[in-house]
């Protein structure tokens, strides 16, 4: 028997950006340590050859958290976060203001600043990172246009780390999304996902969240259904498989895609 489809306002009454934090991210109780290694050391080494820069990079489903943006920052002018659950936003500002009760990622900007052999400049990352983040925005993945009423001009690289296995029901509507992100991409511009492979359910609290469940060939057929070239895909297995209560993820992806000119 199929699990309930999480709905978008389920998102909006349930979703409890505090919890999530705790749950996946903090430093001594977080359980995504893996996945946020993953996603850095990817983002790090695209970003730190030089191909992938530009003016703005749009990150879309950002949640509250930041990491995915620590190493693109540095070739980025500019780059506007967005997310369907306002909550999530308010949590994001509150670290990008400098609030006391702002969530604490020194943990992961170290990392990042590891991997760029540059240990001793976290503040400097912190306040680079701060300094690019010009929009925070509302977004709806299954919108036509997923910032409506707002125009966003298409940027040069579009980052969208674990969300769209959220509110896609399926892989076709998954490639539809990504039909709808070419709107939002420059011609030869940049799309790169990053999510969990073959996951059912993450639980955030007490509130159970479904999960689209996606393999490699279906996902790269929808990024080339949907008009891109991959440029990259990187698949890796689930390593720590405690704590399946939580979540059932069984690996995580990365694909990093070009917008045809």
């Amino acid at each position: 028997m199929a699990n309930p489809v999480t709905s978008q306002q389920d998102y909006h009454n349930e979703f409890n950006a505090k919890v999530f934090l705790k749950t996946f991210y903090d430093a001594e109780e977080g359980y995504f340590g893996e996945w946020t290694q993953f996603v850095m050391q990817q983002l790090h080494e695209t970003f730190t050859k030089g191909a992938v820069r530009g003016e703005t990079l749009l990150d879309f489903g950002t949640g509250p958290s930041i990491y995915p943006l620590l190493s693109a920052c540095e070739v980025f002018d500019k780059i506007i976060a967005s997310d369907l659950v306002e909550e999530n936003l308010v949590e994001l500002q509150k670290w990008l203001k400098k609030d006391p009760e702002a969530f604490d990622w020194t943990h992961m900007i170290k990392y990042v600043c590891e991997l760029e052999g540059n240990r001793e400049n976290c503040e400097k990352k912190a306040e680079t990172l701060r300094s690019k983040v010009k929009e925070v925005l509302i977004c709806d993945a299954l919108k036509r246009n997923p910032y409506d009423p707002v125009i966003v001009p298409p940027v040069d690289c579009l980052l969208c780390c674990l969300c769209l296995e959220m509110p896609c029901r399926d892989i076709t509507s998954y490639c539809n999304v990504l039909k709808n992100f070419q709107d939002l991409i420059k011609p030869g511009g940049h799309l790169m996902i990053l999510s969990a492979l073959n996951a059912t359910y993450t639980h955030i609290g007490k509130m159970r969240f479904s999960v689209m469940t996606s393999k490699p060939e279906d996902l790269e057929m929808a990024f080339k259904e949907a008009g891109y070239h991959i440029e990259k895909a990187v698949y890796a297995p689930r390593i720590d498989k405690s704590r399946t209560d939580v979540t059932d993820f069984g690996g995580k992806y990365f694909i990093h895609a070009r917008k045809p000119m």
